[in-house]
């Protein structure tokens, strides 16, 4: 079965594949004719019927009725929906809620009906297309994957909907087919402590040393996979050799149970990989999989960051971003290796962009997707067969260039991300492209950052916040901060001038050991997924790393001779 699926997906991809470049030559009649189409599917909904989208007849008359909405304009109707209503936003069913990570505030939930899975799954086989066509240029091979995202809803609303991750909504509405090319069983993604559920897929996945795909919905995700690959070595060696599972992992016994009869020794493969912890010291995705193709994983935004340690574990693996989505929608494929530009899914839904002089307005005028122009950046507006109409999600995307008429766009940040002591609005770009190069430049390994406000002083100074990677000193960190100074000047504009008469020295706090580990187990508590867990690098919440650890606070010595100045004259 495995070996028919292999043969038969690259086909189907293909088809995909080639079908959505065709329709990029003529993306501005795609993208009415996927409206007129949603228009007359819900035009008798609650919502429908409100702003009579029976009569709506060109793009215009669209955007001159219906409102921009926020999500506070769904809330009343989703609701409704969750007790069980219908016919408010869609037409369809809602079957299941998509959660969002409320990473950037209130969580949400998104109507999920059995046409927009079908219109989601358009644009996952065209992603695959592009993904079997990038691994054929690079001579590498599509086979078993190991994918660890939960299965596991939260709960269900009083109506009986289920909610929770889109993750894991997407991989139980998959294909059964292509289950058969996942490394671990199916069962393994049921469990729901975090450490057993990815240890066991890590386990029936070492049976296989010739696995070529790796898929974590974020990049922190597969580093995350990589530290427990490392850190219980031994254990996963000595399951392989005996055929046990081992006691201490918290699974639920029924799965225990299926997973014991799945699972088997293989001594051979425990010998080799041995042999690789004795003579490595460590075991890492490169070492144990020296045939693995290409990481599956979330580029833009914050990833940057994050890929600065990929090498140290992957080598110099490819990684392809698959699709740029969110809960509420599919936004764009990704069409090379290593390249954060997405092709918008003209399929997918109908999308609007506002302009960076329409962003003060209530109800901006917005451009379509051939209107965009390149190295410019808008927000996206969405409608969609989730029941969304010109829904602002608040994602800001670059436009790089196009693909035939069809834009090229790369996420840089949420629009609620900025940082100011006083009126700068440094964006979480800003702090990713600085700590990046930050990394480069003192050839240092950073676990994370996070950069926050004093909470004293007006205007505030920047709090450098990082936490060191194991194994790696910082020598010089007054350096390091006069290079994040300097840095940040150079790439924002509006710091660099406002510096230093406006926005005071930024100062650098060095964390303790685990600090950002914390930080994770407290937004988990508050019912944020593993799958969905976005630490922000900028926040304005002064609170956010409150009892955190600081082992060392530097700053520069412009501050230190202010405060001696000051000092003098009193």
């Amino acid at each position: 079965m495995k070996n028919l699926v292999l043969s038969l997906l690259p086909v189907f991809a293909r088809q995909a594949k080639a079908g959505f470049v065709r329709k990029t030559k003529r993306t501005a009649q795609v993208q009415e004719q996927f409206l007129r189409s949603l228009l007359r599917a819900h035009q008798n909904t609650e919502v429908g019927r409100k702003y009579r989208l029976r009569d709506i007849k060109t793009v215009d008359q669209f955007r001159q009725r219906v409102p921009i909405f926020p999500y506070s304009a769904y809330e009343p109707y989703i609701e409704r929906i969750a007790q069980g209503e219908q016919n408010i936003l869609t037409p369809d069913p809602v079957v299941y809620l998509n959660l969002t990570s409320g990473s950037t505030g209130k969580q949400k939930m998104i109507p999920v009906t059995r046409r927009s899975q079908r219109v989601s799954q358009r644009i996952n086989q065209v992603s695959i297309g592009f993904a079997v066509e990038e691994a054929k240029k690079h001579g590498v091979s599509i086979g078993k994957m190991l994918l660890t995202s939960s299965v596991q809803g939260i709960g269900q609303t009083t109506g009986g909907i289920d909610y929770g991750p889109v993750s894991a909504s997407t991989v139980r509405q998959s294909n059964p087919l292509y289950r058969q090319l996942f490394a671990q069983p199916y069962d393994a993604l049921q469990i729901v402590d975090s450490l057993a559920r990815h240890y066991m897929c890590l386990l029936f996945s070492l049976q296989d040393p010739q696995l070529s795909v790796i898929a974590a919905t974020f990049p922190i995700l597969a580093l995350r996979l990589c530290d427990y690959l490392e850190s219980y070595a031994e254990d996963l060696i000595r399951d392989l050799e005996t055929g046990a599972i081992a006691p201490w992992l918290n699974l639920e016994p029924e799965l225990r149970a299926k997973l014991e009869q799945l699972f088997s020794a293989t001594p051979e493969r425990a010998a080799e990989l041995r042999q690789i912890l004795k003579t490595e010291g460590r075991l890492t995705p490169e070492l144990v999989w020296p045939n693995l193709s290409f990481i599956i994983t979330a580029r833009g935004g914050t990833s940057n960051f994050y890929f600065e340690r990929f090498p140290s574990y992957f080598g110099d693996t490819p990684v392809f971003g698959g699709i740029y989505a969110s809960s509420e929608s599919a936004f764009g494929t990704y069409y090379e290796f290593n390249n954060d530009n997405a092709i918008l899914a003209i399929e997918n839904a109908f999308y609007e962009f506002i302009p960076e002089d329409q962003w003060h307005v209530d109800q901006p005028k917005t451009l379509l997707a051939e209107e965009v122009k390149p190295h410019e950046r808008y927000r996206v507006l969405v409608t969609n067969y989730n029941g969304l109409y010109r829904y602002d999600i608040g994602d800001v995307v670059e436009v790089l260039g196009f693909h035939e008429k069809a834009p090229l766009i790369a996420f840089r940040h949420r629009l609620g991300g900025l940082l100011s002591s006083t009126t700068e609005k440094t964006t979480e770009f800003h702090a990713i492209q600085v700590m990046q190069r930050l990394q480069q430049d003192f050839k240092l390994s950073l676990e994370d950052f996070c950069i926050t406000l004093s909470e004293d002083e007006i205007p505030a100074h920047y709090l450098v916040n990082i936490e060191l990677t194991p194994n790696y000193i910082l020598s010089n960190p007054q350096a390091f901060l006069e290079r994040f100074d300097s840095r940040l000047k150079e790439i924002h504009l509006s710091y660099a001038n406002k510096r230093p008469d406006q926005v005071p020295a930024p100062r650098l706090r060095i964390l303790a050991p685990g600090s950002f580990a914390t930080l994770r187990q407290r937004l988990m508590q508050r019912g944020i997924t593993d799958s969905q867990l976005k630490l922000p690098h900028i926040t304005e919440d002064r609170q956010f790393l409150a009892g955190l650890t600081v082992e060392q606070e530097v700053r520069l010595p412009e501050e230190t001779e202010l405060e001696l100045a000051q000092i003098a004259v009193k």
